[in-house]
């Protein structure tokens, strides 16, 4: 997210250009791709592009993966990115339950946990709960690819935890503010207390942030989307611009708590008619027609204030029935298009395997920096923890 697609032959890129490099590894996939054709997509010199990815072949990142035949001259080396060579723990702790991953370097979840929570227990327990659930896939067994190289599972190198909470809250400090229903956890440093007790760097942003950077990173060059999670609570991530959106305070995407009736119910925040509490009591009630309708109403005012290109739904409540959902959101969309709206159909589709994306999303905290896919000052700061 957020970067160039060219490199720059300046020393003081060298990690910016290294990461150019390993993003497009990584796109490749098995396959591979060669020095020239690196050269090529970056913009960087053959012999830029050759003293970086033998550095990155020294460092375990990258592995030659055969050779290619050639229009002139020698076959081709082709170059793979290694995804065993290191790994990132996505935690989703949510308001009744937390779900932990282990991923490596290509995104491929490698151990997975699930595990009731009680959100409002006090903070230790939480804390514990999640320093145990990230022990528990850090010792997971090895996978197939690791057995034959002889990788144990305390061998393999962790880089950090990703972790996804309601928000809001501080991104950079790993801050939580008053999370709606739980405002006991206003000003809790979960980055730093998370981190004392694991060991590991900690990176914390908002469960529906999260989920949009996991499915912007799978979906490279779809525009601009909104993701809209409906589960125990509803809000949106954005992605704007090819970028995750925050804001400048790191409060954006509180979708839910938009007011579309004003002496509606009171909602958790203290406030009347949002639409989480218009769309909970909906799904409480079993009115998925009325759910959908509300979420829909949301979603058509973030497509004319924003004029994004899709929405993408989802949630455990819209993973139970994502058909209704889908449609009912659409058809509000549409409704409003019809009436002076966007010209092309808005596109809505419903994300799978309900609240896991959130915790895969936060495992790529911790990655997407290594693939430039942040700003400069997270890329950094990580490629200093690869060595």
């Amino acid at each position: 997210m957020n970067r160039s697609n060219s490199g720059a032959n300046l020393p003081t890129l060298r990690s910016h250009n290294a990461a150019l490099l390993l993003d497009l590894l990584r796109v490749a996939g098995e396959p591979g791709i060669s020095r020239l054709e690196l050269a090529e997509r970056t913009g960087l010199t053959p012999q830029a592009v050759s003293k970086i990815t033998a550095r990155l072949r020294a460092d375990g990142l990258v592995a030659e993966a055969g050779h290619r035949a050639s229009t002139g001259g020698k076959p081709r080396t082709v170059l793979r990115l290694v995804p065993d060579a290191g790994y990132a723990v996505g935690l989703h702790l949510d308001r009744d339950g937390l779900t932990v991953v282990l991923v490596d370097l290509a995104g491929a979840v490698a151990a997975s946990r699930t595990a009731p929570l009680d959100f409002g227990a006090p903070a230790d327990e939480v804390l514990t709960a999640a320093a145990d659930a990230v022990a528990a896939v850090r010792g997971a067994g090895a996978g197939t690819a690791e057995r034959g190289r002889g990788v144990s599972t305390t061998d393999r190198p962790v880089l950090g935890v990703g972790v996804a909470v309601p928000g809001p809250l501080d991104h950079r400090g790993g801050v939580l503010h008053r999370v709606t229903g739980f405002p006991q956890w206003d000003g809790y440093p979960l980055r730093d207390a998370l981190a004392a007790r694991t060991g590991l760097p900690v990176d914390v942003d908002k469960d529906t942030n999260a989920a949009a950077l996991g499915l912007a990173l799978r979906a490279a060059g779809t525009g601009d989307f909104a993701y809209l999670h409906l589960g125990t609570g509803l809000g949106a991530g954005l992605v704007l611009g090819g970028a995750l959106h925050r804001g400048a305070r790191t409060g954006a995407g509180e979708f839910g708590h938009q007011t579309v009736q004003l002496d509606g119910p009171v909602c958790g925040c203290g406030g009347r008619g949002c639409i989480e509490a218009l769309c909970l009591a909906a799904v409480a009630r079993g009115d998925v027609a009325e759910a959908a309708r509300v979420l829909g109403t949301g979603a058509a005012n973030l497509v004319g204030l924003l004029d994004i290109d899709r929405v993408v739904l989802g949630g455990r409540t819209v993973a139970a029935d994502p058909e209704p959902y889908v449609r009912g959101v659409r058809a509000v969309i549409d409704e409003r298009a019809r009436r002076g709206g966007p010209d092309a159909p808005v596109p809505v589709t419903a994300a799978r395997g309900g609240d896991r994306p959130v915790a895969e999303g936060a495992a790529q905290l911790v990655l997407a920096p290594l693939f430039g896919r942040v700003g400069s000052a997270d890329t950094g700061e990580r490629g200093a923890r690869l060595g």
